[in-house]
């Protein structure tokens, strides 16, 4: 029987795709839907999560969840809501690795893409390039500086047990002149 004048299969059609935008009374977008909404997440707007809920009318739960969906996916998305210093370590180095074939052209233009600056970029690249860096001369100074230490505390026992030998000898000295004074002290007797 026709609902409305639809033949039944369009209305079973109309109620699974109403089923599949409707969940529990709440509005899902769909895949278009969500993938504006993580555009929205990604500068140059970097819209933060509660003002896209409130926008969108998406659980904050559901933003998070998604943001996380995304990062497990590969794509960058900023941790902060407002700076890009807010990136996570591995969003900062897959920037770096993406850009390191590039020239400074093409790099100033993913920057603007991302919302970040080519100093931001510059600095990260220099933190990963310095990441497992090890240097000999930074090694040596590490253990001159551990050497010098070493030597300081050696100093430093020697003089404390120095200074505990004197005071041991002059609370000895103290104590003897008392008993030497008690001995030779004449009774205050009145003789």
């Amino acid at each position: 029987m026709p609902i409305r004048g639809r033949p039944i299969g369009a209305c079973n059609k109309l109620v699974t795709s109403f089923t599949l935008q409707y969940n529990y009374g709440t509005c899902s977008p769909g895949i278009a839907g969500k993938e504006s909404v993580l555009k929205k997440m990604l500068p140059p707007d970097n819209m933060s999560i509660t003002a896209l809920s409130k926008q969108e009318g998406i659980s904050e739960p559901t933003l998070y969840n998604w943001r996380k969906e995304a990062r497990a996916q590969g794509r960058l998305m900023p941790d902060s809501d407002n700076t890009p210093n807010g990136w996570t370590s591995r969003d900062k180095f897959a920037v770096v690795m993406e850009t390191a074939a590039m020239n400074q052209a093409e790099i100033a233009g993913y920057c603007r893409e991302k919302g970040i600056f080519v100093e931001q970029l510059t600095q990260w690249r220099a933190a990963c390039e310095q990441a497992n860096d090890w240097s000999q001369a930074s090694e040596k100074e590490l253990k001159s500086a551990t050497k010098a230490d070493r030597k300081k505390v050696a100093e430093l026992e020697k003089e404390l047990v120095r200074k505990e030998k004197a005071l041991a000898e002059a609370a000895a000295l103290l104590i003897l002149r008392k008993k030497f004074n008690a001995l030779f002290e004449e009774p205050e007797d009145g003789k």
